[in-house]
Parts: C-alpha cells; structure tokens; sequence
C-alpha cells in the first residue's frame, strides 16, 4: 500500500512521533493506522503523544547574540525541576543557537536541523527520554546596528526565566554599556510597547473609556462635583498621559536613575533605542491549579 503524506501527517498528529519514525510505522505495517501506532508505542516512539494534554508552563527562555542580530528562545516544561536538569538546558542552548542562524519564526525553526535532525524531532526525543511534555512555544528575533541581551534569573549562561533583547543605534561602545541597562530595565518594568506609536490603538482606546467611566462616577459621587469640561480637559487627559508614561518604554522613568526617562537617559548617552523584545516563561500559559485532596477521592472511586 502506498503510503502518502496525509498517513503520516496523521500519524504524527496522533502519536508525537516524529516524521521518519511515522513513516517507518506505516511502511512495516502496510499503511494499518493502528497497528502502526501500535508498533510505535511498541518502540516507545509514541511516548510523547500520552503527555501532550499536560500543561506545559514552566521552562527557560534562551537568548543568543551576534552582529546585529538576537533571538529569544522560550522552551517550556511541565516542571521547574526539568528546567533546571543538565539535559534540558543543553537543548535550550542548542535551540538557541539554530534559531540564532536560521529561524525566522517558530514555524521555521521546528524544521530547521540540528545535528542533521529537525528540531521538533529532537524536541519530541527528548519528550520520551526526560519524560515529560515539552513546548517549542515562541521565538522573538531582532535587529539593529547593537544588539545587547539579559537574562533575569539566570539558570545557565544565555538562558533563564526572563530574557530581554534591546536594539540599540549609536556608537557600539556606548550602545552596548547603556543598552545592557536598558535590558535590565526591560525586564523589570515589562513595558507594553515602545512608544505611545506603537502601542495597540484598542488598549489605548480601552484605558481611555475606563479611565473617562471612571472620573465621571468618581466626580458624580464628589461633594463637590467639577464641571465636564475639566474632566474631560484635564483630569481624563492626565491619567492617560500617565498610564502612557508608565507602560512605554521610552516614557518610563529609568530604574537606573529615575529623575529621567528611558528617552531621555538614551539621547544623554548619545544613542536611540529602536526596538526591544522580553520574554517570560509561562506568561499567557493558564496553569491548572491540582486539587490533590480531590484527585485522590476521584482515584479512589475509580472514575
């Protein structure tokens, strides 16, 4: 029997295993879908697809640099345990080092080869030999004339629980010393956006009817209510200059020295930054909260 992409695709989707290994299922099994997922689990190749539901929420997220050019690399685990084991770390680094060639997306880069295999392959081996889900969950790429990269929380060198990259145009010497601190900022404030022009227009609408909804039930309720026009003319506009201040990059107060923005502490230092990207492990990840009190009873009754 002929065996087609769709079988194997199949295969995959179903099992976790990887391209050849699906393959190689259905070819020695003369395209029987479960007699091949049977000798897959039979090589223990089909390891991987039993953990797949798990919530995969832990991790670090690697960062690798070079001329101009840096990636973020998150790779997340079940366990913090795992995020710490020799084993795992060593797949960030290598991941991150693939990415930093090749990778253009995520996409790109689950195809891309490491040490003559693709990375999901390498990623699904290595589901079945640590024994627990893994994701390949998101890369960041990102150019400019500097490009300078922290990791907070470090578990390992290039890799951690945070990682920052910072584009940075200006003289390299001074780029690279004040880009680090600006890195180092980044990952403290978690800044939204750039600058107010590239903040999503539908945040910034939305801050705006909550603050306006919120002033006029705040001055509704005053003993001495402030007419429209001062709240919409002044009290509205200045909250929103505040929440910008606050969740821009470049109108933070720098957590270096204050006094100044990051704008500001920037055009002192003679550079501009243009882009940055910060990644968190687990950050949108909804982590099952386990009653275990409740998984013991529910084991108990046999359900």
């Amino acid at each position: 029997m002929a065996i087609t992409a769709a079988m194997v695709k199949e295969l995959r989707e179903s099992t976790g295993a990887g391209m050849m290994d699906a393959k190689k299922a259905l070819t020695e099994n003369d395209g029987n879908m479960e007699a091949a997922v049977d000798w897959l689990r039979t090589k223990g190749l089909a390891k991987a697809a039993k953990k797949a539901d798990r919530v995969a929420a832990e991790g670090l997220v690697g960062v690798a640099v070079t001329d101009g050019r840096g990636v973020a690399v998150e790779l997340n685990s079940e366990t913090d345990f795992v995020a710490k084991n020799a084993d795992f770390q060593n797949l960030v680094r290598e991941i991150s080092k693939v990415a930093l060639e090749t990778g253009e997306s995520i996409e790109v880069l689950k195809a891309a080869h490491l040490n003559g295999t693709p990375v999901e392959e390498v990623l699904t081996n290595a589901i079945a030999r640590i024994g627990e889900n893994m994701t390949l969950r998101r890369m960041h790429v990102l150019e400019g004339d500097t490009v300078v990269s922290y990791v907070h929380n470090a578990a390992a060198e290039g890799m951690g629980k945070i990682g920052v990259l910072v584009a940075v145009k200006g003289p390299a010497d001074k780029a690279q010393e004040i880009g680090k601190q600006f890195a180092m900022h980044i990952a403290a404030t978690a800044p939204l956006s750039l600058s107010e022009a590239t903040l999503d227009p539908a945040l910034i609408e939305r801050e705006l009817q909550v603050q306006t909804a919120k002033a006029l039930e705040e001055n509704a309720a005053s003993a001495k209510p402030k007419p429209d026009a001062v709240i919409h003319n002044n009290i509205i506009p200045g909250r929103m200059k505040k929440f910008l201040a606050e969740n821009t990059l470049l109108g933070q107060a720098f957590v270096i020295n204050p006094d100044v923005t990051v704008e500001q502490a920037a055009k002192d230092a003679g550079v501009e930054i243009t882009g940055y990207a910060r990644v968190a492990v687990g950050e949108g990840i909804e982590k099952k909260e386990e009653d275990f009190a409740a998984e013991v009873a529910k084991t108990l009754q046999g359900s």
